[in-house]
């Protein structure tokens, strides 16, 4: 009966626009209604962070999640299939038809099923809800609703109080939105179980082929660096370094004598190669409701 109250609880506040802490399978996280602007923009101050840094979006079922995306790429079904639900976060191209406002993604949107009885539950009934890690920006993540409460307090309506979380870790994060699946976060799934799935990933450790009489480009980033929190925001994708330009040899000067006839320019270097690419406890009320054992 508590467990039931508290999520009935939980998804008329999210569905008031109101934040609600709840519990996953990595770190506790803080969550809002996807779709409703200005739950979204809650969020982000509540964590005291901007619009730069959007959340991910968790989801109760593999079906919403492709509904918010608009193609999967060669791997993200296996993967589903594979660690879903789970600790694996991944960043495909959102669907241009969806009406939300998550920040500056960048035409893209992180998604993730959590393996969490309690988290699925509500999700289910409230839909796809954008989550980020509770806790204030620059602190570690809460893995209780207390730890939760402490750091974001009455900006949240409601808490949900499932016990410890699972993990440690948070979730492992995966780009999808080029050609080869890219690592943006090392998290609770190890990258050797991700390359058991799609055979090659793109780390920070990768750097991009240069030819030996080039200017080195500068290396492009393939990780986006990550605070030891549940930050499971979406990376910007690297821009390709800038093509050297070949130096051509300076043309003969000019002769009083009639000069032989100038030798063919030497051809420019070879280009540079492109990269590889439960109960609620409702804010300021004195009281908390123990759910049962959530997961």
């Amino acid at each position: 009966m508590e467990r039931t109250r508290g999520i009935a609880e939980a998804v008329s506040a999210v569905r008031r626009g109101e934040l609600i802490v709840l519990p996953t399978d990595t770190v506790y996280g803080v969550g809002a209604d996807a779709f409703v602007a200005p739950a979204v923009a809650a969020l982000l101050e509540a964590k005291g962070r901007g619009r730069e840094m959007p959340p991910p979006v968790l989801v109760g079922s593999v079906r919403a999640a492709t509904a918010l995306v608009e193609d999967l790429g060669t791997y993200g079904q296996d993967l589903i299939d594979e660690f879903w639900p789970g600790a694996l976060t991944l960043v495909c191209r959102a669907n241009p038809n969806l009406i939300w406002d998550l920040g500056e993604t960048k035409g893209t949107v992180a998604v993730r099923m959590p393996m969490h009885e309690l988290a699925v539950e509500v999700l289910k009934e409230t839909g796809p809800l954008a989550v980020s890690s509770a806790n204030l920006s620059g602190q570690p993540p809460a893995r209780s609703a207390d730890e939760a409460e402490k750091m974001l307090g009455d900006s949240v309506s409601v808490y949900l109080d499932g016990g410890v979380s699972g993990h440690a870790d948070p979730s492992t994060i995966l780009d999808l939105t080029g050609p080869v699946p890219r690592v943006l976060r090392e998290g609770a799934i190890p990258l050797d179980k991700l390359r058991s799935v799609v055979g090659v990933l793109l780390t920070d450790e990768d750097e991009p082929a240069e030819p030996a009489s080039a200017p080195a480009p500068s290396k492009p980033s393939l990780t986006k660096d990550a605070p030891a929190e549940a930050q499971e925001e979406p990376a910007e994708a690297p821009a390709a370094p800038a093509e050297p330009a070949a130096d051509l040899p300076e043309p003969a000067a000019e002769s009083a004598e009639p000069a032989e006839p100038a030798t063919e320019p030497a051809e420019p270097a070879a280009e540079p190669a492109e990269p590889a690419g439960s109960a609620a406890k409702p804010a300021a009320k004195p009281s908390r409701q123990e759910n049962d054992q959530a997961s």
